[in-house]
């Protein structure tokens, strides 16, 4: 008689997590999803489970070109208020925004540009364009200021020196909202990481290494991943939960 295999209920729910997030969980963070399930199993044990079922994290990281925006000093530059200083416990004190570029099949190029709350990572807003128009910033930005309006300390947004960002309708914006701006050094990427790790996360998990698509079909792929980013993809800095898991839990502590 075959001996029943005691693992199996836990090999099925590991292929599940793994199936659920598109094979972009490896062993720690399918370690922290089971403990939000209630599973609490030793990283050694779902690592090795992992490697019998063949799981493993084959998406790969692809360094490309960085779409610049930066025209020399056509409007304001701003000083660079965020220093690398990106930490904060503070929901809505401190954005962070940047456009970054992908190919399509039809001749195409699609623009996105996200505005991130840098508590916690979440994706409050983004536009997205076949061109990087004025309008492809402004829109995200009046919609992430409707969802900052009436936060306890006074926002700062940083961004680079794109034309964008120094265009006087974003600055008077921003001024008007009594918003603090500030701009990177000029070429220092690391003044900007952590959107810079977005996008190098976004591109890796739905983008590099799939077949290109149309813009239409992109544009509807990159909205579902931003909200499944937003609301279902589990972080180690937010204890194991996603960036609106981790802002709910935090403001009932505070409530």
């Amino acid at each position: 008689m075959k001996e029943k295999n005691p693992d199996l209920e836990l090999e099925e729910l590991i292929q599940s997590i793994f199936d659920e997030h598109n094979g972009n969980y490896g062993y720690r963070r399918i370690q922290d999803e089971l403990k939000n399930q209630g599973y609490l199993v030793n990283h050694k044990k779902v690592q090795r489970i992992m490697k019998k079922l063949c799981l493993k994290v084959i998406k790969f990281w692809r360094k490309t070109r960085k779409y610049s925006s930066y025209k020399g000093n056509v409007g304001k530059v701003a000083r660079n208020r965020i220093n690398r200083r990106f930490n904060t416990n503070v929901p809505h004190q401190k954005l962070t925004t940047d456009i970054t570029e992908f190919k399509c099949t039809d001749g195409l190029k699609l623009y996105l540009n996200p505005i991130m709350d840098m508590f916690n990572g979440e994706i409050l807003s983004f536009g997205i364009s076949n061109r990087p128009n004025l309008k492809l910033v402004m829109e995200p930005l009046n919609e992430a200021l409707g969802i900052v309006k009436g936060s306890k300390y006074r926002t700062t947004i940083h961004s680079d020196q794109g034309w964008h960002y120094q265009h006087k309708k974003w600055v008077k914006t921003l001024k008007k909202n009594k918003v603090f701006q500030s701009m990177s050094r000029k070429g220092n990427c690391l003044d900007n990481s952590p959107m810079e790790n977005f996008f190098g996360l976004l591109k890796q998990e739905m983008y590099y290494g799939e077949a290109l698509c149309t813009f239409e079909e992109l544009k509807s792929k990159i909205k579902i991943y931003i909200h499944y980013y937003n609301n279902k993809r589990i972080k180690r800095k937010l204890a194991g939960m996603s960036p609106i898991q981790y802002r709910i839990h935090t403001s009932q502590l505070t409530a």
